[in-house]
Parts: C-alpha cells; structure tokens; sequence
C-alpha cells in the first residue's frame, strides 16, 4: 500500500546555496515529521542535483532573474515568468499543498504569485540584514515570516514576523571537530577554510593561493580550499607553479565544491569568506574565527550589511574587496594565528550569535497550517 502522509508541502528556493540549504534545511525536517515534501526549483540550476541527492520529488519551474534594463530580454523574462506562474498553478492543483515555503529570491516568485491566485498559504523566510525584491513585494500576505536579522524587520509588511537566524541543517549541532577533520582526512591541527561561496570567489582565491606554502611550512597550517567549479582548472595551475610539492607534503584538501560543508566548517577554525547570509550562520554555528571579504555587486549592497553585522559583533575581521591582496590577507592571519586570545574572541563571538532553533520554529509554524 503507499504510504499515507499526514500533510503534503511545497518547499522552493535556488539559484544558490543561501536560498537552497535553508529550504533543504526545512524540507528535512517535514519530512521527519512524516509529512510529503516536493522540491520547486529550476532544474538547470544547483537545486535540481541537490534536491535528486536528497531523493526529493523535485516540480521544474523554468524562471531566471529578472533583467535589470527595460530591454527585450526583459519582455523575454516576463512570457517565462508568467508560463512558470502557470505551471505552478497546476501543481498545486495537482498535488494540494498545505502551505508553500519560499526562501526568497527569483526561483520562488512563480509559486509564490501561484499561491496567492490559489489562495494557498505560504511561509517566507529571507537571510539576509536586507531582504531581497521578492520577499519585500510578497511577504505581505504570508502566513509568516522568518528573518535572519532583526534589522531587516522594518523592510517587511507583515504583522507575524518571527527573527530565528537561518535554518541550518541539524548535523551542525552534533558533529564534534574531531569527527568532521576526520571524515576530511585531515590531522588533529590548526585549520584554514578558504571558501567564496558556491560559485567560488576570485579574489579570495588568488590572494590565498600566492601565501598558501608559506602559511603551511611556516605555521603549521593544514588548508581546506573550495575554489568554485569555473575556478578550479586556473588555481589548480597556480598552485602547481607556486607550490610544487603540494600534494606531497599533505595539508591541502583542494576541491571545486564541497558538498560536506557541514564537515569542513566544524572541522576549521579560521575561515576566509565571502558574507552571504547563510555561510555566516553556519561559521557562527561551528564557531569558527572569521576573514569576511564580501562580494561588492551583491544586491542592496547585502553582504557588506551581513559583514558589517558581524564586525560589530566582534566575531570577524572584515575587507574590503578592492583591499583583499597576499600582503594583507598575510598580515590578517599572522595577526590571529599569533594571538590565541584574539582567535579565542573570534571564535567565541561567533558562537554567541549562533542561532541553531530556526528550523524548528519554521516547522512549527508551517505545521500549523
């Protein structure tokens, strides 16, 4: 007999990692709770394959983000928009959710329009200090809203507003810093992360790669690097020139993408970022010090507001874009590196703003539905 589920909930969000993991995040736990979840994303990006290694069942929506210029590719986007709109009206005719989640962003627009022509409830959450265009124009009208910031509840016109941080997958509450360098193949030793997010980051990545055998030979370091898919090949090429014998001496776990980011967070306790929202929480809840390089074409200037938010808090070192070079990077790590206490206040800081009960608070309110 097929299984009978007690609720049935759309969950949607994509494009990147800060949109796919809160709503993974949720989808889980739903899932645990026994009801049915279905996956609505784009299956030309990063979600459909994340969504197929989770065995979601997973409804395409063919949406892209919206042009910046009134153009023709404008009207282009906006015959795709509507003819998503529209399948997302059939699946919900088909499948009658209980309620939509929408992690905001272009990839939840079509269901949430679709939600609000079927009169079906719908629960937003947004992780960054300023809201994205989608969730400032349709949180209006959902049942609840979830922030990250507290600052970024004067952007929302919503009378239920709920400020839990980001849902974060609930393995960063129990897997212990031995356990996850383990699982890395890495020594019980003093840990750099160098990450720029899912897409990778060119400057981060160039500026850590010109200092990285000095950082291993002459302070014992041992290096995670997620170099971005497209950035692979070339720091691959420099690392080899640079840093000839990097294989063999050990130390470097060098890879495009890390679908573990669980593990190589718990396993760090320095990383260099960028500032999206969601990486941020996860560095807060692992507890790690951190170098905060944010992306400066990022929408509504966010991830600078994200960085701000943590330099005030004490729990980073922010740079600039434009100031992020080897000298600099060099002198930030030497400075850390040879200062337990400043590493031990970081780290500690970071912990403090960890938020580990949004999922949970989410969940209840969608159960509720």
């Amino acid at each position: 007999m097929p299984k009978e589920y007690t609720k049935v909930y759309f969950v949607t969000g994509g494009g990147t990692g800060g949109h796919i993991y809160p709503a993974m995040a949720v989808a889980d736990a739903l899932i645990e709770r026994g009801c049915k979840v279905y996956y609505v994303g784009n299956k030309r990006n990063m979600e459909f394959h994340l969504a197929q290694e989770k065995g979601y069942k997973f409804l395409h929506v063919g949406v892209s983000a919206m042009p910046r210029k009134l153009n023709p590719k404008f009207f282009y986007w906006g015959l795709r928009l509507f003819r998503a709109v529209l399948y997302s009206i059939k699946y919900i005719k088909k499948y009658k959710p209980n309620a939509v989640f929408a992690t905001g962003g272009y990839v939840s627009a079509p269901m949430l329009f679709a939600c609000r022509v079927t009169k079906t409830p719908y629960v937003m959450h947004d992780c960054d200090a300023m809201p994205g265009l989608v969730t400032r124009k349709l949180s209006r009208r959902a049942v609840c809203v979830s922030l990250a910031f507290e600052k970024a509840k004067k952007y929302i016109q919503n009378k239920k507003i709920m400020v839990a941080g980001n849902p974060i997958r609930a393995e960063f509450k129990t897997l212990t810093k031995d356990e996850a360098r383990c699982r890395l193949g890495l020594q019980n030793k003093l840990t750099l992360t160098v990450m720029g997010g899912s897409q990778g980051a060119k400057t981060i990545n160039n500026a850590a790669v010109e200092i990285l055998k000095e950082m291993i030979q002459d302070y014992n370091l041992q290096v995670i690097f997620q170099t971005g898919k497209k950035n692979y090949d070339e720091l691959l090429e420099k690392i080899k020139y640079i840093y000839p014998a990097w294989e063999q001496d050990g130390g470097v776990v060098l890879k495009p993408y890390f679908d573990d980011m669980i593990s190589v967070l718990k396993a760090s306790d320095i990383v260099i970022s960028r500032a999206g929202s969601l990486s941020l929480s996860e560095i807060c809840a692992s507890g790690c010090a951190s170098i905060l390089v944010p992306y400066p074409y990022a929408a509504a200037n966010h991830q600078r507001i994200n960085a701000k938010y943590m330099l005030e808090n004490g729990a980073s070192v922010y740079v600039e874009d434009k100031d992020f070079e080897p000298n600099r990077l060099r002198e930030i790590l030497i400075s850390i590196i040879n200062n337990p206490v400043k590493m031990s206040y970081l780290k500690q800081n970071a912990a403090y703003l960890a938020k580990y009960d949004a999922t949970e608070k989410i969940v209840e309110c969608m159960s509720g539905i």
